[in-house]
């Protein structure tokens, strides 16, 4: 007998898997259930939905239907607490997820609820195989781009890591940001669907999640009109046009007046503020001059800076900034009454820091 081509039920919204139950002959609740076993419980199978009747699960098993969870296959451990995660999806491709016991601090002064529990665990997401974006001082960069990942794939990384480290949201706060491997907003669709279903099936608040993007400027107007959505988050990390598209090829497209413009723009919610991100590279963006070039580029807008001294790796052209010269570049910006901190590494010894992401297998010496 030939086998049922395999469907993922993860990334499934209550409506459609009201239509799949119906169309199964089970009555409407049933799809609640499901979805209540997939999102708040993460089941990592059909068999393990007790609230279904038994029959009912085995008719899913026989039409092929299966979570869809991703497995761990590899797990990394660092000297500070961080867990960087090497996912293996449905297709065998696979990418990275990051938990941060206590965060990295990229949610101070953002004027979220966030705020209050800054020191929480955050868990890094990724929403493609790759990247087509090119930073130059990414890691990711170097693998390409592969695919989108799903809206379940997104969703399913963040269940896998939770069931992991044994926590459970809304009663132990968790904090997600999508700042893992690729560009969430050239991925818009399947990041957004998964953005609903971790905010009323698994249990995150949004107050709770930010999105990093390079600038993709048509989805930042898209994203401010969006009823459910995490803070948001720009990476700069250039202070004027010649400079930033030599770091980010991106900016071809959509240069700083057109990003500063989408910026200006952007509706924020009480006591919200926007972040922009900073990457620090020795003697290439991190002068004095530049630091005041970010004060005018950003002057006017109700906004916070993350700065990140470079996290090193293989295939990068560039150094760590002194801690002298980091300083010196958040000095300039909080004296200009930009409230401006400095992220934390977390993970950098196992290639789990910002910009490291790269499916690493080998470790550091």
């Amino acid at each position: 007998m030939e086998q049922a081509a395999q469907t993922e039920l993860l990334g499934l919204e209550l409506q459609e898997l009201t239509l799949l139950v119906e169309e199964a002959g089970q009555p409407r609740f049933r799809a609640r259930q499901l979805f209540e076993a997939l999102y708040a419980q993460r089941v990592e199978s059909a068999e393990q939905v007790s609230t279904l009747p038994m029959e009912f699960r085995r008719s899913l098993a026989q039409k092929g239907f299966v979570v869809g969870l991703p497995t761990i296959e590899r797990k990394f451990g660092s000297s500070d607490g961080t867990v960087r995660y090497l996912m293996q999806l449905g297709d065998g491709q696979s990418v990275e997820t990051v938990w941060m016991p206590e965060g990295d601090g990229g949610e101070r002064g953002d004027g979220s609820e966030a705020e209050r529990a800054w020191d929480r665990a955050t868990i890094c997401v990724s929403s493609q195989v790759g990247c087509a974006v090119d930073c130059q001082f990414c890691l990711t960069a170097l693998l390409g781009m592969k695919r989108n990942l799903t809206a379940g794939e997104i969703v399913g990384q963040v269940c896998a890591v939770l069931n992991d480290q044994h926590v459970s949201p809304p009663q132990d706060r968790v904090n997600l940001v999508f700042m893992g491997m690729g560009e969430p907003f050239l991925n818009y669709d399947n990041f957004m669907k998964a953005v609903r279903l971790l905010v009323e099936g698994v249990g995150i608040p949004e107050s709770r999640m930010t999105v990093s993007t390079a600038g993709i400027v048509p989805r930042i107007y898209d994203f401010g009109a969006e009823a459910v959505r995490p803070k948001l988050a720009i990476s700069l990390n250039a202070s004027n046009d010649e400079l930033r598209t030599r770091l980010m090829p991106i900016n071809r497209k959509w240069n700083l007046e057109k990003l500063m413009a989408a910026a200006r723009e952007f509706p924020l919610r009480s006591r919200e503020r926007l972040t922009f991100e900073y990457v620090l590279l020795d003697e290439v963006n991190d002068f004095a001059q530049n630091a005041r070039e970010v004060v005018e580029l950003i002057r006017g807008v109700r906004a916070k800076v993350n700065l990140i001294a470079l996290n090193p790796g293989p295939g990068i052209a560039f150094q760590t900034p002194a801690e002298k010269r980091v300083l010196e570049f958040q000095n300039t910006l909080i004296a200009a009454g930009f409230p401006t901190f400095i992220r934390r590494p977390r993970g950098r010894d196992i290639y789990a820091a910002c910009g490291q992401l790269k499916r690493t297998v080998e470790m550091t010496a």
